[in-house]
């Protein structure tokens, strides 16, 4: 029998038992990283959580609901101020705050988050329904407002059409992002073929295919040329 053995059998039954429960809550622990570390890798995970409350329970709580649904909780936050670093770091899918924050509320921090993009959707947390936060929220855009406390069957459809609605706004918003560069390069473009037009004679298909064959010549996106073309003109 090797010394530890001997240790512990020699240990009362009450320690023993101590230890035996610090042993099993050990391997659940790591049972539970392992697990997550797999869904990780198989792409598994429905989105990326941030928790901000000052209430360490509170945030345990709502953790465990979210892992047990497969959502992978990157941070947790007991102010507002933490909450917009942590976002700033990680970049989330979803942050779950409680209205009411040391230092930084939880309605400020979540308008913030918003504003510069750090998440795609923010739902508030409070211990009571208010009206008057209610309209606040909707008036800045969050995404939903909670009454603690919460339990998996009302909270994980919350949370699921709250990432997806956030990540649909997203692609939108890229995607006008996206069309209105396209417009400004066209009228751009438009300018520099009606310059070239008037200073050179050329019809409009000439025009085009002058910035065309420099954007290939030099190597260059017609965008460029047809910029340097306007600003030669501005500086002549």
């Amino acid at each position: 029998m090797t010394q530890t053995a001997l240790c512990l059998h020699s240990l009362p039954r009450s320690l023993l038992s101590i230890h035996e429960l610090l042993e099993r809550m050990w391997f659940e622990e790591i049972f539970k990283e392992y697990k997550k570390s797999i869904r990780l890798l198989r792409g598994s995970m429905k989105g990326r959580i941030l928790i901000v409350d000052d209430d360490p329970i509170v945030r345990l709580d709502i953790r465990r609901i979210l892992e047990a649904a497969d959502y992978e909780v990157v941070a947790e936050a007991s102010d507002g101020f933490e909450a917009i670093d942590l976002c700033q770091k990680y970049r989330c899918d979803l942050v779950m705050m409680d209205i009411k924050l040391p230092l930084l509320d939880g309605l400020t921090a979540g308008k913030k988050i918003l504003e510069d993009a750090l998440a795609y959707s923010v739902i508030l947390l409070s211990a009571y329904s208010d009206e008057h936060y209610v309209q606040k929220a909707k008036a800045n855009g969050i995404s939903a407002y909670l009454v603690k406390p919460l339990d998996s069957k009302s909270l994980i459809p919350m949370v699921e059409v709250c990432i997806e609605k956030g990540r649909q706004l997203q692609q939108m918003s890229n995607e006008m992002v996206k069309l209105s560069k396209k417009i400004d390069d066209r009228i751009v473009i438009e300018k520099a073929k009606g310059l070239l037009m008037a200073r050179d004679h050329l019809s409009e298909p000439e025009a085009f295919k002058r910035i065309r064959t420099i954007s290939m010549q030099k190597r260059v996106p017609m965008i460029e040329i047809a910029k340097l073309l306007v600003l030669q003109d501005d500086v002549t």
